[in-house]
């Protein structure tokens, strides 16, 4: 690895059996394998398990928040569920502080007419309490299931492929940005 490598988390949004959420990573899975100056990691609420009620001592717990702290920028899959976004990402998010800190966080969405827009919206307010910087621009899928081909895939379309491509540039300009800052001067909340 170079110093200009930067590691990555796709955090999926949905824990759901049923999940889109699958075929959106999966997405932007393949965008970033071209990128060969990310390391990427994906992390599952389904699969992590987390426990409610925020129980540090859990192996589970530990183990995300060891993920995020070597993250440098995150991408959070999410689905819109009642004009927000889902309780097991809030718990995903509320399962660690610091490993957020003066790290950026892309949105790719999705849902009905809104294309998830609403949960990312709420999601921006959360991720400034953790101190952690949102990118304004986003990828956002109206009805995305009816953009999938016959291999199961999403056929997103230009407009999408450019809207993800400003996403990560900017993501990672702040990635690296933040990474020097953090290595310069150790980030603290208040004095």
């Amino acid at each position: 690895m170079t110093d200009k490598t930067l590691s990555l988390r796709i955090i999926l949004g949905s824990a759901r059996a049923n999940r889109f959420a699958d075929i959106v990573a999966a997405w932007v899975t393949e965008r970033l394998a071209s990128m060969p100056h990310l390391t990427v990691e994906l992390l599952d609420p389904r699969e992590l398990k987390l426990p409610l009620g925020h129980d540090p001592e859990a192996a589970s717990v530990k183990a995300l928040r060891e993920s995020l702290d070597r993250a440098d920028a995150f991408i959070i899959v999410t689905p819109e569920y009642n004009r927000s976004y889902t309780g097991e990402l809030k718990t995903l998010i509320d399962s660690a502080y610091a490993e957020w800190n003066a790290k950026p966080v892309g949105f790719v969405s999705y849902g009905g007419v809104s294309g998830g827009l609403r949960a990312v919206e709420h999601l921006r307010t959360v991720f400034s309490e953790t101190h952690a910087a949102t990118m304004r621009d986003v990828v956002s899928f109206s009805n995305p299931w009816t953009m999938v081909d016959a291999g199961g895939k999403l056929a997103a379309g230009k407009d999408s492929e450019t809207a993800f491509q400003t996403m990560m540039g900017r993501l990672e300009w702040w990635a690296n940005a933040l990474k020097l800052g953090r290595a310069a001067v150790p980030y603290r909340k208040s004095a």
